[in-house]
């Protein structure tokens, strides 16, 4: 079957209205898990993916540190200079797929200059670096696509762009990180100590050996600033999105939730609202009604609502090698398909057309509105309730429900208060103030609740 597939790469060339056009010739930089995913599909789907084209796609060079012997790369030119695959004049798209934004940033910058297009799975680099690298790919008229750097094989950000391109999207929320969803899952199930869990999750290969980007939502806000600029026509900016982690979520925390009918969900929420945007990754508790509520595992998935389609839910493997590797070859065949066509008429890189992109403000988190979750330790007197109460009462916070356990040894006890919506400062006064009473020990655990409506 490979051997076949390798025939057909080199050999097909399809004919089109009287016209043989010349075959497209694709440099990939980095041969990691999505390299040699991305390498296998080109290979094996060499004959349907030319079906689609109306051309062949040809993997003319790959630059690569070492070999993978995950991919057959028989024929195929090699260098260790992933610099020689965008000074090769022969390549017409370039795939990074080497990660980190220094050299990476370099890479693509210099593809641009040669005139190539860029496809990439780079989500650092794109909401870090992706104004500065689309406005100088408009400059060149070359194409930057960058499905693969959200959500690895659920085409989130076609679904958006083009799907949804009659609506007003008004928000998003989605699980876009399988190592935070992974944790999430196994403490909610089955009752396990993050720490416990993030252990298996770096044995299983799902989580690095340094794990922060993870589970501490780097890597969430780097995928939901892209999102929320496809999604609302903005620039970049990952540095005004909210990110919070999940390393302090502990399991009463999860069986309390559970208990309220919620579950804890590592979200990415963007949300257009009169006053501005709302651009925030953290721990949420979402109602077990709600579909996101129900992803599991190191799957992924996106709810969108747009004004005149309403809610829609993409779901998906968010990482892998052939998942990942599926959205990669899926821009390289929407470049390849536009490669004769007047740049001007091509889908703009963040979905609204350049110098239309709005610059509507993004709320700080003092002024986004949410319910809450309180979990704190108490001591078992009367009166402390209403304290409590009352506090939240002078900052405009209405209680949804409450929880409080019996004493069991010792003299605190655990009360958890459910709040109706706030806007984020007022909490932040009442638990500075309920934190200061003599009969609340320690730290406040707060985490917002989403209704998503």
């Amino acid at each position: 079957m490979l051997g076949s597939s390798i025939q057909c790469r080199h050999s097909i060339n399809r004919q089109v209205w009287g016209t043989v056009l010349k075959p497209v010739k694709v440099g990939i930089c980095g041969l990691g898990t999505v390299g040699s995913g991305s390498v296998n599909i080109l290979l094996n789907n060499a004959e349907e993916i030319t079906r689609r084209v109306g051309r062949s796609i040809v993997v003319e060079q790959v630059g690569a540190r070492r070999d993978n012997p995950e991919c057959d790369l028989t024929g195929i030119n090699i260098t260790r200079d992933i610099f020689d695959v965008v000074n090769n004049p022969e390549i017409d798209i370039v795939l990074e797929l080497i990660g980190g934004t220094s050299i990476a940033k370099e890479l693509v910058l210099t593809a641009i200059e040669n005139g190539k297009h860029v496809v990439t799975a780079n989500k650092a680099l794109i909401a870090e670096h992706g104004n500065e690298i689309f406005a100088r790919a408009e400059e060149k008229g070359v194409m930057v696509a960058f499905e693969a750097a959200v959500a690895g094989g659920i085409p989130i950000i076609k679904s958006i762009r083009e799907g949804l391109s009659a609506n007003k999207i008004e928000w998003l929320a989605g699980i876009i990180n399988g190592t935070g969803n992974f944790i999430m899952t196994e403490m909610s199930e089955k009752g396990r100590d993050f720490s416990d869990v993030l252990a298996e999750a770096q044995e299983l290969g799902y989580a690095e050996a340094d794990p922060t980007f993870d589970v501490e939502g780097i890597d969430a806000a780097h995928k939901l600033t892209i999102l929320a600029s496809i999604a609302f026509g903005i620039p970049l900016q990952f540095e005004k999105t909210y990110t919070e982690g999940i390393s302090q979520i502990t399991s009463e925390d999860v069986s309390f939730a559970h208990e309220l009918g919620y579950a804890i969900k590592h979200l990415g929420i963007a949300r257009r609202t009169q006053n501005g945007i709302e651009l925030r990754v953290h721990p949420t508790l979402i109602s077990y009604k709600q579909l996101l509520a129900n992803v599991n595992g190191v799957m992924n998935a996106v709810m969108v609502k747009g004004d005149a389609v309403g809610p829609t839910l993409t779901y998906g493997a968010g990482a892998g090698a052939l998942p990942t590797g599926s959205s990669v070859i899926a821009d390289v065949v929407d470049v390849a398909r536009t490669l004769t066509a007047d740049p001007t008429n091509r889908v703009p890189h963040l979905a609204f057309q350049e110098g239309s992109l709005a610059t509507t403000t993004i709320l700080p988190v003092e002024e986004i509105e949410s319910g809450f979750f309180l979990n704190m330790r108490i001591q078992d007197r009367a009166g402390v309730l209403a304290n409590i109460t009352q506090i939240l009462s002078e900052n405009g916070i209405s209680i949804e429900s409450v929880i409080q356990r019996e004493r069991n040894g010792g003299d605190l006890v655990p009360l958890v208060v459910m709040t109706h919506t706030v806007k984020e400062q007022n909490m932040n006064a009442a638990i500075t103030a309920i934190e200061e009473l003599p009969d609340v020990a320690g730290k406040i655990q707060r985490i917002r609740v989403e209704h998503l409506a």
